[in-house]
């Protein structure tokens, strides 16, 4: 089978140093590096003579996807679904045009590239003209910006007790839980994510400074805190501060204000509960009967 195309080690240095490239553009080329790397492993444990349930168990990854990729010299890549008049891709050639114009009013933008037959949203209009921003504020600033550039050997971090790869939900959970509170098994897990991955290093940081701020109520430290997080590398934590500081005045009030609507949310995940748990098999009567209390109900029973 023919080799697939790859980018080699000296153009990522490149890309990864030249300020010109896309953010969007250099988190792809770190996720390929991460792919390489476990590309590489598959192949490595397979010229040990491992079998392919052997290798999946300690890669993470399935039989059928370690049957496909040892079948190629390099990673395959990913296929992309087809532009859709959706996606204000569809109109990249156009709206560069404008936008090397000097039109950079995204409501003018959404307007003309209406006319041209979009179909999306403005918000997803705005999503692409932001990242074309930021690039070039990323250019025009002199200033060098600290920021976490991820690991290019990352491997999958493994339960030291059971062996098995650690799943991002379980350590998005241990990002949050301070040390004190957690057992001594999901203490290990932490420790062994700590050691293997400096990502999970920095999302653990961010996570517990975020922590203390509501539990502190001091809403004075928020605001370095968007701008760490902004400045990470670490998308989903820049995408969350991002939308934190579109609407900074409630969630000031959330810190500052003791008063939660948690009651609230509560009682009505509480009543769609016992709802679902009834569906189309009781009628009103039995649902007031569950939900409200006893001494209320008295009155009813003849």
């Amino acid at each position: 089978m023919l080799p697939h195309k790859s980018i080699g080690s000296a153009q990522i240095d490149l890309i990864q140093d030249d300020p010109h490239v896309d953010a969007t553009h250099r988190r792809r080329v770190r996720h390929r590096q991460s792919r390489q790397a476990v590309f590489d492993t598959v192949h490595a444990l397979n010229e040990e003579g491992l079998s392919y349930s052997e290798i999946a168990r300690r890669t993470g990854y399935g039989r059928r996807s370690i049957a496909k990729w040892l079948t190629f010299e390099t990673p395959p890549d990913r296929q992309k679904a087809a532009l859709k008049p959706t996606s204000p891709l569809y109109f990249e050639a156009f709206l560069a045009a404008c936008w090397k114009n000097g039109n950079r009013c995204g409501r003018h933008l959404f307007y003309d590239v209406k006319q041209r037959g979009y179909t999306g949203s403005f918000s997803n209009l705005e999503r692409l003209l932001a990242s074309w921003r930021r690039s070039e504020r990323s250019v025009k600033d002199s200033a060098p910006i600290i920021s976490y550039q991820p690991s290019r050997d990352t491997v999958p971090i493994r339960d030291p007790e059971t062996g098995h790869v650690i799943s991002p939900v379980v350590a998005a959970a241990l990002c949050m839980k301070p040390r004190s509170m957690l057992t001594v098994s999901q203490a290990r897990k932490v420790d062994a994510l700590k050691q293997g991955s400096p990502e999970f290093v920095l999302m653990r940081s961010l996570g517990m400074r975020f922590r203390g701020i509501f539990r502190s109520r001091d809403p004075d430290r928020l605001d370095s805190w968007i701008d760490d997080a902004v400045n990470s590398g670490l998308v989903a934590i820049e995408r969350f501060a991002r939308v934190l500081h579109r609407d900074l005045d409630a969630v000031y009030n959330a810190i500052e204000l003791p008063w939660s609507n948690g009651q609230a949310e509560g009682q009505i995940n509480r009543l769609k509960t016992i709802k679902r748990a009834m569906y189309s098999r009781a009628g009103p009567e039995l649902l007031r009967a569950r939900v409200l209390p006893l001494d209320q109900n008295r009155h009813r029973i003849k």
